[in-house]
């Protein structure tokens, strides 16, 4: 009998698939009743109301016929690289822009925020001894979460602004309409990115023969400047010493080229939907918008939704853990999310805030531990500790960053459990948004480069200023033998806040 054939949209073009092999992926899908589109019978937050669905529909089909912005085996690779954070044996350093602009789209704002990532994986490997998984909020980390549907100006409200991929930020009717042809927009700026990171990554820039040689800029005046340049010495003595053993042909490309990934909230479900495939390999779903997908603490009911979306797509996942989710929920939630079990499926970003992790954290990390599931635990210290100055900007207290990070810390190393990496909102450029630091931005300097249009970020100073402290602590444990010790506060500072 001849086989029949079906045109399917297969990753990276549209493809002939025997019927026979579709069916069998669809049947695997429909065995725990998950579609593509399942999703839509769910109640869901935080999304636009589109005025034209006719539009929208044919929007999410333009979608779906073009080229994936990352492959399966990528996300399958950055799921067994989360597998050896899970268990102890790497770190995840994840970390980028609150969201992605259209209108601040440009190359060098991309190469000097991989820049920064780049020199905190450095100095976070130094320290640790451990190798660090780099991830990027970058190439589809467009939209946002927000707290109140409407934003009131002198008597007139509006949507409020959830991302370029959504609306726009001018606050005019025709700005915050959500239009969706800008998730057509947001696709291509994200293919742009993800050649420029491609090649940055496999190009020279990415060396480590050349750390000295990247711009340290605006931190050139700080302490930090003389620590690096140490760091960096360090690290020449090594390179030269496998120079001279002969071993530096054999990792060559270790030296030269550095692997990144990409990640962003899975927040606009029919932008995901849109860009699910799949696997020609194996028959699974992927979504293929980017390698880890997350879903936020405002969108994590069970039954909603974006859990019901990504429980079925392949991705590794990031979950956000805010004050208020509980440690039974936590665990109805990895089982549905995780049901196998897989090391690096799941990593868990607790964002608690810096009075509530030492209070919050411990009955998750027990219940999880006595439950037996493998995750990877990530602080993320910037969505918890966000406050407006009195000069009216919203901001962040370098030093509450610093605490909850250092809280994060000492919590896993009284319950004998390793946290796994940090999440951070950042770039690579000399914003005045988060106040503190070595900088010593104070509230009056906040407006001088205030540039975000959602959420404050950690300038290059304040992100290298972290990763500093955490290697320091870090080496200096693991060099007294103490990788967990309890005995001592890590992150320790002097500074007086600046909130």
């Amino acid at each position: 009998m001849n086989a029949v054939w079906m045109k399917v949209p297969v990753f990276d073009h549209l493809q002939y698939v025997r019927a026979s092999d579709l069916i069998a992926s669809e049947r695997s899908a429909l065995s725990n009743g998950w579609t593509p589109r399942s999703w839509r019978d769910k109640p869901g937050r935080q999304m636009p109301q589109y005025a034209d669905l006719g539009k929208l529909a044919a929007v999410e089909q333009i979608l779906s016929q073009y080229p994936p912005l990352v492959f399966a085996s990528e996300a399958r690779s950055l799921k067994a690289e989360l597998g050896r954070v899970a268990e102890g044996e790497a770190f995840l350093l994840q970390g980028g822009d609150c969201a992605e602009s259209f209108a601040e789209f440009h190359p060098d704002k991309i190469r000097d925020t991989l820049r920064v990532l780049l020199q905190m994986a450095v100095i976070l490997t130094f320290g640790s001894g451990l190798p660090v998984v780099k991830v990027g909020r970058v190439a589809g980390q467009f939209a946002k979460p927000r707290s109140a549907e409407m934003e009131s100006i002198g008597g007139v409200s509006l949507p409020s602004y959830r991302g370029d991929i959504i609306n726009g930020s001018d606050f005019d009717e025709a700005s915050r309409t959500p239009d969706p042809t800008r998730m057509i927009q947001a696709y291509n700026q994200s293919t742009a990115t993800l050649n420029l990171l491609r090649a940055f990554a496999q190009g020279s820039y990415a060396s480590l023969h050349n750390l000295r040689q990247w711009n340290f800029g605006f931190v050139d005046q700080s302490p930090l400047a003389e620590r690096y340049e140490t760091l960096a010495g360090r690290l020449d003595e090594a390179l030269e010493f496998m120079g001279a053993c002969g071993a530096a042909g054999q990792t060559g490309s270790v030296l030269r080229e550095t692997e990144i990934f990409t990640s962003h909230e899975a927040l606009l479900l029919p932008y995901e939907q849109a860009m699910t495939r799949i696997d020609g390999d194996t028959g699974d779903w992927y979504d293929v918008s980017g390698h880890l997908l997350w879903i936020g603490d405002r969108t994590r009911e069970i039954d909603g939704a974006h859990v019901e979306f990504l429980r079925g797509v392949k991705n590794p996942l990031g979950l956000k853990c805010g004050p208020s989710l509980e440690p039974d929920d936590l665990i109805r939630l990895i089982d549905v999310l995780d049901p196998h079990g897989e090391p690096g499926r799941l990593t868990l970003i607790v964002r608690m805030g810096a009075d509530n992790v030492r209070r919050k954290l411990p009955p998750l990390l027990r219940r999880v531990r006595e439950a037996g599931r493998v995750v990877v635990w990530v602080c993320d210290p910037m969505h918890g500790n966000t406050v407006t100055s009195r000069s009216g900007y919203k901001t962040r207290s370098f030093d509450r960053i610093l605490s909850e990070v250092s809280d994060f810390f000492d919590v896993h190393r009284a319950e004998g459990t390793h946290p796994g990496g940090v999440h951070f909102e950042m770039t690579g450029e000399d914003v005045t948004e988060c106040m503190g630091g070595a900088q010593s931005i104070t509230d009056e300097a906040l407006s001088l480069r205030y540039q975000t249009a959602v959420d404050p970020r950690l300038n290059a100073s304040q992100a290298l200023e972290l990763a500093f402290l955490i290697a320091e602590t870090s080496r200096s444990q693991r060099m007294a033998g103490k990788q967990f010790s309890t005995n001592r506060r890590p992150f320790r500072t002097n500074r007086v806040s600046h909130q």
